[in-house]
């Protein structure tokens, strides 16, 4: 009896096992089959796709043709807006500057006590001279090389080498320079160069999209390529008093672009790909950009850019007269109704000042409707204002409590004769 049952047993669990094994192979055989219907049906898919995109545009990539779905290139198409075209047709007129200069400096010898009790100061120069390293950008304006750029990023330069997009160096001539209006042009020596054109700077808008173009920090040598920065202009028109430089920066253009380091003398650029300016200075307490940026208008700088090419502007002019303050009730004797103006103390022989009639006790109230309350004022505005030999500028002068305009043609300096004296 017990064999009988050891002997079922073992048949029973063979039997189990034979139908396991029967029952996998059907399992695998229904999944192959699966998956055999799949790939028909995906192939069958794949050629109606192929079939159903024959008519799409082809967009050609630098990989492969490909061709997009309507709405992907729909997505492709809003990436290539107004913006990056102006800077594709713009970006390779745009170069890096890096200038050798050579500045003097005091000497510290002369003030150091040590030096002093031992030698005589008269043994040692007042000044000594040191090689420094500036770097700025700048962009070609016609196709055979001539640059704009600042005059602060080429001033005391012995040696300029201009780089390309393309990777071309250049060793560039200083054509001119207008400090005042910190105005470089230079030139290379090439042929077909791309170029930027010029915008209408007088129909700028407040609030329309502009770029920065440049070489901040020097990234221009890093790989041949300029710096972007988008904002918009902030504000038009803006006037600024002259500096410790000497420099006049007035009818600025305000963005809120980044300008850094090395911006300096690179277009800002209009959304048509042409430049409303030159990126030139910005205010900041940590030397980086805080969205305060000014560039001088394209009006000023085509401008500038014949007077260089002409051989500069003189601003050397004469007037012929001194002035200064009226004091304690000289004003009511002089028939004015409040104290305010310069009262003319002597006029030059053959001046400008007396060929427009301007006599001693006059009173100048008014230069080009700028109104004068003092001496200083009078001179402020000279100071001030970028006035040329040639020009004319109209006096208002109060006569004995009558009001008369006369105008002046500024004349070159006979001498060292100054404009107005306090």
């Amino acid at each position: 009896m017990t064999k009988f049952l050891n002997a079922f047993l073992i048949g029973l669990i063979a039997g189990l096992g034979i139908l396991y094994f029967y029952w996998r192979d059907g399992q695998q055989s229904a999944l192959i089959l699966e998956l055999q219907n799949n790939l028909e049906s995906l192939a069958q898919q794949t050629e109606e796709l192929q079939q159903s995109t024959s008519d799409l545009p082809l967009v050609i990539s630098e990989m492969e043709p490909t061709y997009l779905p309507p709405i992907q290139q729909d997505i492709y198409e809003s990436r290539h807006n107004a913006i990056t075209t102006a800077i594709a047709h713009t970006k390779d007129a745009v170069v890096g500057i890096n200038v050798v200069q050579v500045r003097e400096y005091a000497n510290p010898l002369r003030s150091d006590p040590f030096f002093r009790m031992l030698f005589n100061d008269k043994m040692w120069p007042r000044t000594v001279k040191r090689s420094l390293t500036n770097i700025g950008s700048g962009f070609i304006t016609t196709p055979d090389g001539y640059i704009v750029t600042n005059e602060h990023v080429v001033r005391d330069a012995v040696e300029i080498t201009v780089t390309t997009t393309a990777g071309d160096k250049y060793e560039a001539e200083v054509i001119g320079t207008d400090p005042l209006l910190d105005m470089a042009l230079l030139k290379i020596n090439g042929e077909n160069l791309p170029f930027i054109t010029w915008a209408n700077s007088e129909d700028a808008i407040v609030g329309e999209w502009v770029i920065a173009i440049g070489n901040p920090y020097g990234l221009f040598d890093v790989n041949d390529q300029p710096s972007v920065s988008v904002g918009v202009i902030s504000a038009l028109q803006r006037n600024f008093e002259r500096d410790s430089d000497g420099r006049l920066y007035s009818d600025m253009i305000q963005t809120d672009a980044a300008i850094n380091r090395g911006n300096s003398g690179g277009p800002l650029i209009n959304a048509e790909g042409k430049a409303l300016g030159m990126n030139t200075m910005i205010f900041s307490e940590s030397g980086g950009s805080v969205g305060i940026g000014f560039a001088i208008p394209a009006h000023r700088i085509i401008a500038s850019i014949d007077d260089l090419l002409r051989g500069g502007v003189n601003r050397d002019y004469w007037i012929g007269i001194r002035a200064t303050d009226m004091t304690g009730i000289m004003w009511r004797k002089l028939g004015l109704t409040q104290n305010r103006g310069a009262l003319v103390t002597s006029v030059d022989a053959s001046s400008p000042a007396a060929e427009a009639g301007i006599q001693v006790w006059d009173v100048i109230c008014e230069i080009n409707g700028y109104p004068i309350d003092t001496s200083a004022d009078a001179r402020e505005y000279l100071r001030n204002n970028d006035l040329r030999v040639g020009q004319t500028i109209t006096m208002s002068i109060n006569r004995q409590g009558t009001y008369h305009d006369f105008v002046l043609e500024l004349k070159p300096q006979p001498g060292s004769q100054t404009n107005l004296e306090g």
